[in-house]
């Protein structure tokens, strides 16, 4: 077993009552940056969903005596499909629970490898959950939990790494993965970063997309006109409506005024070129004189801008086509400064 820290940590779960349930974790550290990830767990696991991938799940990211991964529901509730207002606090469902920088894998259809060629108990794939059981004839939701057939994980931990594998293979399908994911805090910087390599083991291709969510949430801070995003193109939102909390000038998108109630938002932009100098993006906060920048290299294939009372994301998509026998890499980084 490699150094490092494996621990329990706590979630808050369940409704009405809050129940604290513990969960396995691993800490790694490079003098400059502290992460914590949630271990993949079919039983224990921080989040045993199957809409998110269930490796690199960062809980906590500390830097400076800044935390910048802050949970953004309090309530969590299996009745749940998404999330909804409860006075002051906020419930998600099993699927939805999440926090810090999960990804999310989605077919060409924006289903799941295989659900439409899956006849009711036939199998498909969300890649990063495993192989799933379609239930009946109902169309693809990613707010639905489904039953994984397959979902195994092999994790290895160093000081300032944690790697994951996954292999599904099912012969009934056609379908089949092998997906690794590397978190590391890289030496003498403030830098995260997140490298994959997703190869197809099947006799099909995979064709789809991913996304990151890019939670933003550090010590507590929620949207407001303390954020800013800028990017690394012109960007030019898609039926910006007159009423949305964002203002755009230049490279920079701006929130004009906070986020209430039960108001959320969902801003799709364009004008990024097709190379990956368009996934350059950067999150500041003034009133804590923090910055994050995240890259990546591979191109944008669709992007984001998300957010409620609670939390705001810049959600970037790529496109991959795998055939059998090949692979497809790609790598983020997320560096912190103080502007």
């Amino acid at each position: 077993m490699h150094a490092g820290t494996v621990a329990a940590a706590l979630i808050v779960t369940a409704c009405p009552a809050v129940v604290h349930a513990a969960f396995p974790t691993a800490t790694i550290t490079n003098g400059k940056l502290t992460a914590t990830l949630a271990l993949p767990d079919a039983e224990q696991g921080y989040y045993r969903g199957t809409r998110f991938d269930h490796s690199g799940i960062v809980t906590s990211l500390a830097f400076a005596g800044h935390e910048l991964i802050t949970p953004w529901s309090e309530i969590n509730d299996p009745d749940v499909a998404d999330y909804e207002y409860r006075g002051e606090q906020i419930a998600t469902g099993i699927n939805t629970t999440m926090v810090g920088v999960p990804e999310e894998f989605g077919s060409s259809t924006r289903t799941a490898q295989g659900f439409e060629e899956a006849a009711p108990g036939g199998h498909f794939l969300k890649i990063g959950v495993g192989l799933l059981r379609r239930p009946d004839d109902k169309p693809y939701d990613h707010y639905r939990l489904y039953d994984v057939l397959q979902g195994g994980w092999h994790v290895s931990r160093r000081r300032s790494a944690v790697s994951f594998r996954q292999r599904v293979d099912d012969a009934a399908s056609g379908y089949g993965y092998l997906y690794t994911k590397k978190v590391s805090l890289v030496h003498g910087t403030a830098r995260m970063r997140i490298e994959h390599v997703l190869r197809n083991t099947g006799r099909k291709p995979i064709s789809g997309f991913v996304f990151d969510h890019n939670f933003t949430r550090w010590d507590h801070q929620t949207p407001g006109p303390d954020w800013s995003m800028r990017f690394a193109f012109d960007p030019q939102p898609v039926d910006l409506p007159a009423d949305a909390p964002l203002g755009f000038a230049g490279r920079t998108a701006t929130f004009t005024r906070a986020l209430q109630g039960r108001e959320s938002m969902r801003v799709v932009l364009k004008g990024y070129p097709g190379d990956p100098s368009a996934y350059d993006f950067r999150f500041e906060n003034r009133r804590l004189d923090l910055g994050l920048r995240v890259t990546a290299d591979q191109p944008l294939w669709q992007l984001v801008i998300w957010g409620n009372r609670a939390v705001f994301a810049i959600e970037p998509f790529i496109h991959y086509d795998i055939a059998p026998g090949a692979e497809y890499r790609w790598t983020y980084d997320y560096d912190i400064y103080q502007p």
